[in-house]
């Protein structure tokens, strides 16, 4: 561990049990330490599954920002226990769970590392992660593009809709496009 503070951006994701408190309880958690402090957190929005098994709940995503002095390593295994606190079974890939949280960047290190990839190889694809990033930074950029400009591109774009604590309708589109 050093004692410099670097900046990491977290995603989290519930589609298992009580996905909205999971999630505020799992921020808490995942700062609950003294070398991490939060610096914002997005807000949530709800989207099908992508990838894995067919006919799961809907999920709940949204990302946070921290900085932090723990190691790449230290961070993924803090957030492999967190993602334990609230009982993670890891049975079937991209299958349903109580909590996903993946390290998206840390700070501007890359790695191709089996264990931790950085940045997250599959985040520039998925609007799940960008479009709630984008909304807690406006002006982040991942790969040298603009976040919000890749959330607007992304696949899974289309079918994100806010989640205000209610199962209403209504989608990210037609509430307002990413800018």
């Amino acid at each position: 561990m050093s004692s410099r503070f670097t900046k990491a951006i977290l995603a989290l994701g519930s589609n298992l049990g009580e996905r909205n408190d999971t999630l505020s309880t799992a921020v808490a958690d995942l700062v609950d330490r003294p070398e991490i402090r939060l610096l914002g957190v997005s807000p949530v929005v709800q989207t099908k599954a992508v990838g894995g098994p067919v006919g799961q709940p809907d999920f709940l995503n949204m990302v946070i920002a921290i900085e932090t002095t723990l190691t790449p390593l230290e961070l993924l295994q803090h957030c492999h226990d967190v993602e334990q606190m609230h009982h993670r079974v890891r049975e079937v890939r991209w299958g349903p769970r109580t909590l996903d949280v993946d390290i998206i960047v840390y700070g501007e290190l890359t790695s191709d590392d089996e264990t931790l990839t950085l940045p997250h190889p599959r985040a520039a694809e998925r609007a799940f992660v960008l479009y709630p990033w984008a909304l807690l930074d406006p002006a982040a950029r991942l790969n040298g593009e603009s976040v919000a400009e890749l959330a607007a591109k992304a696949e899974d774009f289309p079918g994100l809709r806010p989640f205000d604590g209610f199962d209403g309708s209504g989608s990210v589109a037609a509430a307002g496009a990413v800018e």
